[in-house]
């Protein structure tokens, strides 16, 4: 099982009057998002599913993927409220990634992409490979375990488990 925990590429502080959640992507990170995309792709770490903060950074670095890498045009996507918040609160974000990759993954899906916001993604990386991360804007650990299903690659890699493939920098 291959899970890519990416961060949202950078954002906007132009227009300070909108709430946090509603921040856009800036120049910068729409090219981050491209980036990232052709690399995800040479790689050959391509979800068949994909579960996303439903802020517009998230959606707009979700998009500009989507649209750099055809493939994942017709993936089943998810926009969760939840990972929005849940990055907030300290140490509820990997068990939340895993809650709900096993409600949404079915056992043939083989790579799953989660994308959302630090403090918590960069937290949730950090417990499953058991090492301290640090993923900045665009940034995504490619970690890896095995089971037969979802539910049994996270009881049977638990914390520290997941093998830490690389971090994709833009």
């Amino acid at each position: 099982r291959r899970l890519i925990l990416l961060r949202h590429a950078h954002s906007s502080w132009a227009n300070r009057s909108l709430k946090d959640h509603e921040r856009p992507l800036s120049g910068r990170g729409r090219q981050q998002a491209a980036s990232i995309a052709a690399k995800l792709r040479e790689l050959g770490w391509l979800p068949e599913l994909v579960l996303c903060s439903d802020s517009t950074r998230t959606r707009e670095t979700l998009e500009i993927i989507k649209r750099h890498t055809v493939e994942l045009l017709q993936v089943e996507t998810h926009f969760l409220t939840t990972y929005y918040s849940v990055a907030a609160m300290d140490g509820h974000t990997a068990q939340h990634i895993r809650e709900t990759i096993c409600k949404f993954a079915k056992d043939d899906i083989a790579t799953v992409l989660c994308m959302g916001h630090n403090r918590g993604w960069e937290e949730a990386a950090s417990i499953l490979c058991g090492r301290p991360l640090e993923l900045k804007t665009s940034n995504a650990a490619l970690l890896e375990a095995h089971g037969c299903s979802w539910q049994e690659t996270f009881a049977s890699a638990g914390a520290g488990g997941w093998k830490l493939r690389e971090i994709l920098q833009p």
